[in-house]
C-alpha cells in the first residue's frame, strides 16, 4: 500500500488539510459536492508522495512548502490517468485549497497601468472578491 518513508510527509500533509477540510464540512456546500472535494485532497495527497518518491530531495521541505509548489491560482498537478472531467474537479478543488491557504493580503492582482496592487484589508464578509481597500505594493527600495 504504501512505504515507512512515506507517512512523516504524508500526515503533515494530513495536518495542512484538516483545516481546509473541517472549514467545508462547516459550509453550506451538499454532501456530494463535500466528498467530491475530500477525494480529491486524498488525490493531491497521493500526487505530492508520488512526487518526493520521484525526487528524494523534496523530502527535505515541509509539508506546506511541497503544497504550494503544486498548487496555485491556476489549479494542481495533471493527475495520472485521469479524464478531463477528473482533471477539472481536482483543478477546482486546488484553486478553493489555494484561496483558503493564501492570506488576502498576498494575494496580488493588477491594477491599471500594469502595477501590482497587494490586497491588504478584505470586507468584513471576508469575500475575496470584493476588495474595500487597496494599497500600492512598496518597491523594493523601499525596503531597503
Amino acid at each position: 500500500m504504501g512505504w515507512e518513508k512515506d507517512l512523516p510527509p504524508g500526515e503533515e500533509l494530513v495536518a495542512c488539510f484538516r483545516p481546509f477540510l473541517e472549514h467545508l464540512v462547516g459550509s453550506d456546500l451538499s454532501p456530494n459536492t463535500i466528498q467530491k472535494h475530500v477525494d480529491n485532497v486524498w488525490l493531491l495527497g497521493g500526487e505530492i508522495i508520488r512526487d518526493l518518491n520521484q525526487d528524494p530531495s523534496l523530502r527535505k521541505l515541509p509539508a506546506d512548502r511541497l503544497l504550494h509548489r503544486v498548487i496555485g491560482d491556476d489549479g494542481g498537478p495533471l493527475i495520472h490517468n485521469g479524464s478531463e472531467e477528473e482533471q477539472n474537479s481536482f483543478d477546482s478543488t486546488c484553486r478553493r485549497l489555494h484561496r483558503f491557504l493564501t492570506p488576502h493580503s498576498a494575494r496580488l492582482r493588477r491594477g491599471k497601468r500594469g502595477r501590482k496592487l497587494a490586497w491588504v484589508i478584505g470586507n468584513p464578509g471576508h469575500n475575496p472578491a470584493r476588495v474595500t481597500h487597496r494599497f500600492p505594493r512598496p518597491s523594493r527600495k523601499w525596503g531597503s
